[in-house]
């Protein structure tokens, strides 16, 4: 996730509270193995209550830290759609003349496949870029070129 707090798109929006509905989840499994810490055992027993504790630690910053990105995104309002930005759906014209449309985000996903993060050389390139703009970015095979065809919001 970039460290940005500007809007998100209504898919990234869904993925992260989709992960912050599984954290509470998990969290609440985890936290239920915890025992009080008066309960005698031996130093393995030790370890394995001070690792699930920790794990806790871990899901509790991501908790909030995804809800700081939400109240973020929600204070910046949607999208704009006259600037490649955060949240922003984009159709882009390549070298080759196919067209694709993706969707500009601060998180990879791995069952979106037209998301592009912003933190990526592709979605950087086209941050900031109107229709009809071009940005250059490094693909793997070199540098390559991109038409901004339009602009739109999910």
């Amino acid at each position: 996730m970039t460290s940005e707090s500007g809007p998100i798109s209504a898919e990234g929006r869904r993925a992260l509270e989709r992960e912050l509905a599984d954290l509470h989840v998990e969290r609440e499994a985890v936290a239920a193995t915890l025992g009080g810490t008066d309960s005698p055992g031996d130093t393995a027993d030790q370890a394995d209550e001070l690792q699930r504790a920790t794990q806790v630690d871990r899901i509790d910053s991501r908790i909030a830290e995804i809800k700081v990105r939400l109240e973020e995104s929600a204070l910046a309002g949607p999208p704009r759609t006259d600037t490649v930005g955060v949240g922003s759906t984009v159709t882009l014209r390549f070298a080759d003349g196919s067209e694709h449309t993706v969707q500009i985000g601060d998180a990879a996903e791995e069952s979106n496949h037209t998301l592009v993060t912003a933190d990526s050389p592709l979605g950087h390139a086209l941050l900031g870029h109107h229709p009809g703009d071009t940005a250059h970015y490094d693909a793997p095979d070199g540098q390559s070129t991109v038409t901004v065809v339009s602009i739109g919001t999910t």
